[in-house]
């Protein structure tokens, strides 16, 4: 395990269309206010509610949600401009989608499998919390014992494989002759893309520049080398089968980087301090990082750093993506879904516990979502490492882990 030896995809072609999956139904059923019938505005056919932003019926929902997860790419065989109808919304997908998107469907409203999983953990728990006298948490209840020892084995495993000063990070060091953070573009600007941001620079700076395509490759393994350690410390996983256990670090490892790397994140200045070494968006914009993703991934992180998570949530959070069941080719799959549940309301009872109320209340499915743009971002980070050149060959354990 010190590596990974067996090739697996990393994401789940479930695409299953849960009732709930980010849609809103009438009041009336298929009907407005008025008694009158609404219409799909992709297909023309009985509409069930708002689905992903727009009035349609369940087959364009689940057209659009399967479409989105499975990242299918759409040719039309002929002029890209087929009526779409219910009779005919079958024979070209291309135009399908495309008309979804121009009557407002949004990619950004689909949660996963995993997310939606979640989500109605938290609306069965809330379903308990409705039957109870009060009919609110009983935030004097405190977890029970089991639940702190989950919580006591994953700070553990988190303390002992997580280096937050970075003190073991000395593989590779930046270039000595100038910190490329004390020169910033001359034109103020904030976020370009890579060939911009290097015009930006006085050209003598030009070298030291192109040296964060091999610190990102060595930051990237340095940071799957912990999670590999911190997944390992951690007796549920150790008991999985071998298979199970490079599903799960394929799937996963990624995004546990990223909720690590907000734990060091600056929210005021919008830097990763690393120890001794801060980086910024910038640093990846110049090894050759869109913006499509770097954006997003700025946002995700200073959501994250808002909600000012305790150590004992950041933890579960890892650990709750970490046992993830929806990877392919898990064979134990029941047993990591009852584990991912327990973390999940271990979650939700040290939330109420230790979060007051109103806010604590909301805190949990913030949570949620935020765990929805992970995996999206995740996807296009995977997409971007592939295509930026040397970025893979650096660092094979990168490599192993996209596979």
């Amino acid at each position: 395990m010190a590596g990974l030896t067996r090739k697996c995809f990393s994401e789940s072609d479930s695409c299953s269309d849960s009732p709930g999956s980010s849609s809103t139904a009438l009041s009336h059923g298929d009907t407005d206010s008025n008694g009158e019938e609404k219409t799909c505005a992709v297909c023309g056919d009985r509409a069930t509610g708002y689905h992903f932003h727009a009035m349609t019926c369940e087959g364009c929902k689940g057209f659009f949600r399967r479409s989105v997860i499975k990242r299918i790419e759409f040719t039309c065989p002929f002029t890209s401009s087929c009526t779409i109808t219910k009779a005919k919304r079958r024979q070209c997908q291309a135009c399908r989608y495309q008309k979804c998107l121009a009557v407002g469907m949004r990619k950004d409203m689909i949660m996963s499998d995993e997310a939606l999983r979640l989500r109605r953990t938290l609306r069965h728990r809330k379903q308990k919390e409705e039957q109870s006298p009060r009919g609110e948490p009983d935030q004097g209840a405190g977890l029970t014992a089991e639940q702190e020892q989950l919580i006591e084995i994953l700070s553990e495993a988190h303390q002992k494989n997580f280096d937050s000063s970075f003190s073991q990070f000395t593989h590779y060091q930046p270039p000595v002759r100038l910190d490329i953070h004390s020169v910033r573009p001359q034109n103020g600007a904030c976020l370009l893309s890579p060939e911009d941001y290097l015009e930006s620079y006085p050209e003598e700076v030009l070298p030291d520049v192109f040296s964060m395509v091999p610190i990102l490759a060595e930051m990237s393994t340095f940071m799957i080398q912990q999670v590999i350690q911190f997944a390992k410390a951690i007796p549920a996983f150790r008991i999985l089968p071998i298979e199970d256990q490079i599903s799960l670090l394929k799937g996963t490892t990624l995004e546990i980087c990223q909720i690590q790397f907000n734990t060091i994140f600056n929210e005021e200045t919008k830097v990763w301090e690393c120890g001794q070494h801060c980086y910024t968006i910038q640093d990846a914009a110049l090894a050759g990082f869109r913006q499509i993703y770097l954006e997003p991934l700025l946002k995700f992180h200073v959501s994250l750093r808002k909600l000012k998570l305790h150590e004992a949530e950041y933890v579960l959070l890892q650990a709750l993506v970490l046992f993830s069941p929806d990877q392919v080719d898990v064979v134990q799959r029941e047993d990591i879904d009852q584990t991912q549940e327990k973390i999940a309301l271990t979650l939700k009872s040290y939330i109420d516990q230790r979060h007051p109320l109103p806010e604590g209340r909301s805190l949990y499915a913030k949570l949620l979502l935020l765990l929805t743009e992970l995996r999206t971002l995740k996807v296009e980070n995977t997409r971007q490492i592939l295509h930026i050149q040397d970025f893979r060959s650096m660092t094979p354990l990168l490599s192993e882990i996209i596979s």
